[in-house]
């Protein structure tokens, strides 16, 4: 895969998005093995911007390695400071696969009640409310009873 190539105002972008984060991936004096493209990849995937620190002195090496990653796993070079690099590749969207069979999770509501006494100050209170409940005008949760089916639904079926 060749690297991602950004105009200079993006790559601009990116560095600023970059400037707090901390190496997620470190590089050490056996270089490129396997396992650093592995991490890599898989922290391009999770986090789409990833600073990476190169552990050895030879910037020669250290350069070699960014374009070498850059294009094996298809990202864009960011920035290349000292022992720091910086890559981006865009973060792959999740694909949720759909539950036919899931229903309506818990819902939270805030009840608020009104003082009897003019000039206190309203009672507030968070509920939580399952699928099968419901919440009442008087702030009370009621759990839901099954529908009753007619005598003549109940023959014809």
């Amino acid at each position: 895969m060749p690297a991602i190539q950004l105009s200079v105002a993006e790559r601009k972008a990116q560095r600023s998005e970059a400037h707090h984060l901390d190496p997620v991936v470190m590089i050490g004096n056996d270089g490129l093995t396997p396992a650093v493209r592995k991490e890599t990849d898989a922290a391009l995937n999770a986090h789409g911007l990833i600073k990476i620190r190169v552990l050895g002195d030879d910037r020669d090496k250290r350069e070699a390695m960014y374009q070498q990653l850059c294009d094996e796993l298809g990202a864009a070079p960011i920035q290349h400071i000292g022992k720091l690099l910086v890559l981006w590749r865009p973060k792959p969207e999740k694909v949720k696969p759909e539950d036919e069979d899931r229903k309506a999770g818990p819902r939270e509501f805030k009840v608020v009640k009104n003082s009897s006494r003019g000039g206190q100050r309203p009672e507030v209170k968070r509920v939580r409310v399952l699928g099968n409940q419901r919440l009442t005008s008087g702030g009370i949760v009621k759990k839901g009873k099954p529908r009753l089916t007619s005598v003549k639904k109940r023959q014809a079926d």
